[in-house]
């Protein structure tokens, strides 16, 4: 059975937030705190240890205390890339990834992902949501995967393929869906920022 001392936690920080005219999303406040906190705060009792993705403010999160990396592709290529250097610095068998802007992340989301690996021998489990209306979204930048596959996505990605459901459908992959589509929100403006305060207040 795979424990949290088996897990890294990769918190991806990295992106351009065009959305959000440009700012660095996990600086921007958060119920009077970086976001980047609330996801290392998340994050902490799931793993063993977390890393940080990001590509510029490199000093304020390496303040937190964990490794800072950066991408190895130019112009923010996006979650890919991400996990690209998450899986060349992980030390321990399994990476799990979240982004830096979803503040409600499940506090069960690596204990589900967990039990799904082990049901399928999967190489990759991420989470996907059930809307209101029944309707099933992937949430692919919430996974849980297995560290050896570094040379999987590097030949991915050399390929020119950005896409990460395309990637994923190459491997033997598979998903846990969760009920409350909320712990799953992100932050892409300004009203959506104010949303997730309220509903979390």
């Amino acid at each position: 059975m795979i424990s949290t001392k088996d897990i890294t936690g990769l918190i991806l920080a990295g992106g351009r937030a065009q959305r959000m005219g440009g700012i660095d999303k996990g600086l921007i406040p958060f119920h009077g705190k970086p976001l980047i906190e609330s996801a290392i705060t998340k994050l902490k009792p799931q793993v063993q240890t977390i890393m940080i993705n990001a590509n510029r403010n490199i000093t304020k999160y390496a303040s937190y205390g964990y490794p800072v990396i950066m991408d190895e592709t130019p112009d923010f290529s996006g979650p890919l890339a991400g996990f690209s250097v998450g899986l060349k610095s992980c030390k321990t068998a399994y990476l799990l990834t979240s982004p830096c802007d979803s503040p409600l992340l499940p506090n069960n989301l690596a204990e589900l992902l967990i039990a799904e690996m082990g049901r399928g021998d999967f190489q990759l489990v991420y989470a996907s949501t059930k809307e209101a209306d029944g309707k099933v979204w992937a949430q692919p930048v919430f996974c849980l995967m297995r560290s050896n596959l570094q040379d999987s996505l590097n030949q991915f990605l050399q390929k020119g393929d950005l896409k990460i459901d395309r990637w994923f459908k190459e491997l033997h992959s598979s998903t846990v869906i969760f009920d409350d589509p909320q712990l799953f929100a992100n932050v892409n403006t300004p009203e959506e920022l104010n949303s997730l305060e309220e509903v979390s207040a």
